[in-house]
């Protein structure tokens, strides 16, 4: 059998269903394998989609997603995608070609060091050069890529590699249970006594918690501890911010910025933090410093020690069962465990401010709470970046884990509508919807047209000012002058059409909750056009949360 042949198998053999592509000829080989057997080739419309989409499979499932590209400029194409995936602990394969590696007869023509351009992006970057290694080497691949931390593995195979010859009795390495280890009893003991002397405990979730093996494990905690949390902006979802349930009625909002929110009232007043999966590469939800609380790193692994953290003590291990270990110690024994639970309500109603005012264009909290009308409890809404970001972080409270996607560790445009696409195909049932500004969105507007292929259900919803607004806001609050940062925009509804879709534009502040229940309804590819009023920005993130400090200050 051929070598494309081995390696297709040894796909099929770690479970992959999909792979998101854009072929070129150094891959024809894999494609021609990928026909004959039970893997679905995607085609996407740029690379940065397949890569995007292969990332969120990874987040959402636990397991790689597997993207594709050629050569050079597609497999450069790859390179966000790839830094996406590895700041935000997203398992995945990419897998790239390249020109024979036992003759040059285009000499160097469209070859660039992808392996060497891949490594400082991903856990490993490897060149097959030997078809009897594949199984081995695939092997090793999708077992890095899913092990803590989680993140992408790059295989190139070059084009004669792919197409030699190889043993039939050349066998697939099959994948078998990794469990991971178990934190030690002294450090168990250490955070027990630390959480029994402290006199305002806070825990935070961080992305790490996120992890999809963890339903339920982190609610457990909440429930047999009684201490009041909160979460970063990947964290967000961990346990459910709604409902009925003791441990959501602990939940204090979200860290949406540094400092100065009103959730930041919690965390200056807490004598002790327990970080639950926090992953330095988020914005920092709060400083530290020598005035702060002491702090205990629980994670998967150790905690990575920078000026804005540096923990007191730290639980590494699996997640779950420390967790019910330190619960184990400490359930019923902590008589300050609702010291802080008291700032709840007012945390919450001045978070959730002015969520329904009946302003046109329509401001961050209405769209927010809107978008939160029309999704179930499993409802999946999958954000772009961008200025609209902050308000989702703050003020979106969720029912069940992982339906709110962000990205706060790169934080890069234009992989909003490639996340819902990927949660569209795993979850055909629930409500989907992309959430993107005016600039995120055109960055890969082109995937519509794959959308439309795939027959996804999907709502996009088009937050519509004019411009890179996160930044055009952060020049004016540095006093900038206003410049350089606005921009002309299609007709978004003929656009649409124009792939297919169908396109509808919010023309009253009341008009988004029927627009996207329309959507919903009629189902399919749609897309949602709704003008935002940024003034929004500078009147609560910065005059309301200053004055907030200054009267803390006189007080």
């Amino acid at each position: 059998m051929k070598a494309s042949d081995l390696f297709v198998k040894a796909l099929e053999n770690e479970g992959v269903d999909r792979i998101f592509a854009v072929p070129g000829e150094e891959n024809l080989d894999v494609v021609e394998s990928l026909r004959r057997s039970s893997i679905e080739l995607i085609l996407t419309r740029h690379e940065q989609t397949a890569a995007f989409m292969a990332a969120t499979h990874g987040r959402l499932t636990g397991k790689p997603g597997v993207c594709m590209a050629t050569l050079g400029p597609g497999a450069l194409n790859l390179v966000t995608g790839a830094a996406y995936a590895h700041l935000g602990a997203m398992p995945m394969v990419l897998i790239t070609g390249q020109k024979p590696i036992k003759t040059a007869r285009q000499a160097r023509f469209q070859i660039v060091d992808i392996v060497a351009t891949m490594k400082p992006l991903t856990k490993s970057s490897r060149q097959i050069v030997s078809g009897a290694s594949i199984p081995a080497v695939v092997r090793e691949a999708f077992r890095l890529a899913q092990d803590e931390r989680p993140g992408p593995v790059h295989l190139e195979l070059p084009e004669d590699v792919a197409s030699e010859e190889v043993s039939d009795d050349l066998v697939v390495i099959p994948p078998h249970p990794v469990e991971l280890p178990v934190a030690q009893d002294a450090a168990i003991d250490r955070a027990a006594t630390m959480l029994a002397n402290a006199k305002r405990p806070l825990v935070m979730f961080g992305a790490a918690s996120n992890r999809p093996r963890l339903a339920g494990q982190l609610t457990s905690f909440i429930r047999r501890t009684g201490i009041p949390y909160f979460n970063t902006q990947m964290g967000k979802g961990t346990i459910a911010a709604i409902g009925s349930d003791e441990a959501s009625e602990l939940w204090l909002g979200t860290a949406a910025l540094s400092e100065r929110d009103y959730l930041h009232e919690a965390i200056d007043r807490a004598d002790l933090i327990v970080t639950i999966g926090h992953d330095t590469v988020e914005k920092p939800p709060f400083i530290m410093g020598p005035k702060g609380p002491k702090v205990i790193h629980i994670g998967y692994t150790p905690a990575i020690v920078e000026q804005v953290f540096s923990p007191h003590a730290q639980v590494v291990g699996d997640l779950g069962l420390s967790l019910a270990r330190l619960a184990d110690r400490v359930e019923g024994k902590l008589p300050n465990a609702g010291a802080l639970a008291s700032l709840r309500e007012g945390i919450l109603r001045r978070t959730m401010d002015r969520a329904t005012e009946s302003r046109f264009p329509l401001t961050p909290q209405r769209i927010v709470n809107d978008v939160r009308a029309v999704m179930p409890a499993d409802g999946i809404v999958a954000l772009d970046n961008g200025m609209y970001k902050i308000w989702f972080a703050r003020c979106y409270r969720n029912r069940s884990a992982n339906t709110l996607l962000l990205d706060n560790a790169l934080a890069t445009m234009g992989a909003g509508l490639p996340s819902a696409m990927m949660a569209a195909l795993l979850y055909p049932q629930r409500r989907v919807m992309a959430v993107c500004g005016d600039g995120g969105f055109m960055m890969n507007s082109q995937e519509l047209e794959t959308a439309v292929r795939l027959k996804l259900n999907i709502v996009v919803l088009i937050i519509q000012d004019d411009a890179y607004g996160m930044i055009r806001w952060k020049q004016a609050v540095d006093d900038f002058a206003d410049y350089g940062l606005t921009f002309g925009n299609p007709d978004f509804v003929k656009y649409a059409e124009a792939y297919g879709a169908k396109g509808r534009r919010v023309e009253s502040a009341e008009g988004l909750v029927p627009a996207l229940d329309a959507a919903y309804r009629e189902g399919g590819v749609q897309l949602v056009v709704v003008p935002v009023d940024y003034t929004e920005n500078n009147r609560v993130l910065v005059e309301e949360l200053k004055n907030r400090v200054m009267e803390e200050v006189t007080q």
